[in-house]
């Protein structure tokens, strides 16, 4: 069974950065993304890397997020640069055994349970 264990979310003020991991029981993933959400919105999709590499960013955050994989251990990150209080959410990975994410920012059949970011201005 895959298991995701998100970490490295905590608080910080505006203008800070912070660099969430995504690890994996061992197993040999494809597509991975991130996704957040805040109370009270939908969820967000945010970025997705593809089994070979090939990195997809939402149009709000490309400009400040960067998805990263290191193959040999397993794990997904996700860089957060010059943090906004709107980027408070839960932030979840996901994965799927398919090696290319396409256009659906959801569809992914193993889910972490989230690291919580909180930004203060």
């Amino acid at each position: 069974q895959v298991q995701l264990m998100e970490s490295g979310g905590g608080s910080v003020q505006a203008g800070g950065s912070l660099k969430l991991s995504c690890s994996t029981s061992g197993h040999t993933y494809g597509c991975m993304a991130w996704i957040r959400q805040a109370p009270g919105r939908e969820r967000e999709g945010l970025a997705t890397i593809d089994g070979d590499g090939d990195t997809n960013y939402a149009d709000s955050v490309k400009e400040r997020f960067t998805i990263s994989k290191d193959n040999a251990k397993k794990t997904l990150y996700l860089q957060i640069n010059a943090l906004k209080p709107e980027d408070t959410a839960m932030y979840f990975c996901a994965a799927d055994d398919r090696q290319i994410c396409g256009g659906n920012w959801f569809e992914y059949n193993y889910w972490g349970q989230g690291t919580q970011v909180t930004v203060s201005s």
